[in-house]
């Protein structure tokens, strides 16, 4: 396996990475490939999640899409040399940061959406003029097997290569040597991720997860939040790390907005006939999840159908914080709806927990929207929506704390697989003698004058 990147290291080390022309075709190559194999995609998609063609565009070709566009356009600027104000100690002089691409980089990406969340890291990556090993979930196999085909054959192995397999060949890829890796998933095989990183000193981008709560106050919009988080809940089947884990909501609203939820669930038919459902990626999380179902719990659904390797969307009522679906990420169609009486105790909860990847707040009140932005620390979020901030190529997206570390899309993306080289260029023509020996207290006083200290 140490042939991969030693191969691609060489590729770097000879420079071809590095104009800015090559990026942008090969961006554009990309681009085209995509373009050319939508429906082979949509084909690969569906053997492995049943998810139709439109949602598989929606969740898995539009981000990397606009992705490819926007660094096209803006990647001349984004690699541009920054020149930046020298200091009176320096005088003269000129001071300028010189962006670089890191290297040789591992990208492993994620089953919840295969394509999405392996090729947006990609097309950062090569931004920045990276050469890339990319590692795709072996448990979506179709797919995995549509990506190693669409790069292999394509593209130059020595800038970028897909690498299939399952935990053996992903194991043997963190005993290589990396300048970046990349990780999407979650936070315990994070953890083993970042332990492989250390012994190589190879900085780490962890993309994981978390419970991400939804806080409902007795002002908002019931109706909106309703219709909102159904659908932010329910894609994919609830299998989307940004995904509202839990409902924190007033409990002067509560019955009000669990009504709501479930004639919102009713009145979109989910289902793998109607398209806007998926499988469960395999029986081992279709039992799992399962077994977070307390039945005596359940308001609305609860059916799992192990021959269709689904479950129906689910809302769990009269939930608390101490029951086992709230100790873990649930990542499936299962809704825990807890009431509070008093914001302060909501606050607290949060803060006693994991920093979230996401966090969506649904009110109309300016003072309980500073306080909670203010007063909680997670990844991104929304006030009034759900899930949506990951389709803004200008919010940086990452998680914070147990939820992640680092960010990607647009400009931030380009800046994680890139190291900004500061340089400092002084002419030969003049030198003050202030640093030099004999030391003075008069050099002392002009040294302190020139920088502005007393």
């Amino acid at each position: 396996m140490n042939a991969v990147p030693d191969k691609q290291r060489v590729y770097f080390n000879q420079n071809h990475t590095k104009p800015v022309e090559f990026r942008i075709q090969q961006l554009k190559k990309l681009r085209d490939l995509l373009k050319a194999n939508e429906k082979p995609s949509y084909d690969a998609i569906y053997a492995d999640f049943k998810k139709s063609g439109f949602d598989t565009y929606l969740t898995e070709f539009a981000v990397p899409m606009n992705e490819l566009d926007i660094a096209i356009s803006h990647l001349k600027r984004w690699a541009k040399i920054k020149r930046v104000r020298t200091d009176m100690v320096n005088f003269p002089g000129s001071s300028y940061i010189i962006p670089e691409p890191l290297g040789v980089c591992l990208i492993i990406g994620a089953w919840n959406y295969p394509i999405n969340l392996t090729l947006t890291p990609l097309i950062s990556a090569i931004a920045a003029g990276n050469t890339v090993v990319l590692k795709p979930s072996e448990l979506t196999v179709n797919t995995s097997a549509l990506l190693a085909r669409l790069i292999n054959d394509h593209f130059d192995p020595a800038f970028m290569t897909v690498v299939e397999g399952g935990i053996a060949e992903t194991t043997a890829l963190l005993d290589c040597q990396f300048d970046k890796i990349f990780f999407t998933g979650s936070a315990s095989v994070g953890k083993i991720v970042y332990q492989a990183a250390a012994k190589h000193l190879t900085p780490v981008t962890l993309e994981l997860g978390g419970k991400s709560p939804a806080v409902i106050e007795k002002d908002a919009n019931l109706s909106m939040a309703a219709r909102r988080l159904v659908w932010a809940k329910f894609l994919n089947a609830g299998q989307t790390c940004v995904a509202p884990d839990y409902i924190l909501v007033h409990q002067s609203v509560e019955k009000e907005l669990l009504e709501k939820l479930k004639l919102e669930i009713q009145q979109s038919q989910f289902s793998l006939t109607n398209g806007n459902y998926v499988q469960i990626i395999n029986e081992k999380n279709l039992d799992r999840l399962r077994g977070l179902i307390e039945q005596v719990k359940i308001y609305f659904g609860g059916q799992a159908d192990k021959e269709q390797r689904t479950m129906s969307p689910t809302i769990l009522s009269n939930v608390s914080t101490s029951d086992k679906i709230m100790n873990e990420e649930i990542f499936g169609p299962v809704l825990p709806v807890i009431s509070y009486d008093d914001l302060n105790s909501a606050i607290s909860y949060i803060k006693s927990k994991s920093k979230p990847l996401s966090l969506y707040l649904f009110t109309n009140n300016a003072v309980v929207r500073k306080k909670i932005l203010s007063e909680i620390s997670f990844g991104g979020g929304a006030v009034n929506d759900a899930v949506m901030y990951f389709s803004n190529s200008r919010l940086p997206f990452g998680g914070v704390g147990h939820s992640g570390m680092g960010s990607y899309h647009g400009k931030a993306g380009f800046d994680t697989f890139t190291h900004y080289k500061s340089v400092f260029q002084k002419p030969n023509w003049f030198e003050l003698n202030l640093k030099y020996y004999p030391h003075t207290k008069r050099k002392l006083k002009l040294i302190k004058f020139v920088m502005g200290l007393k």
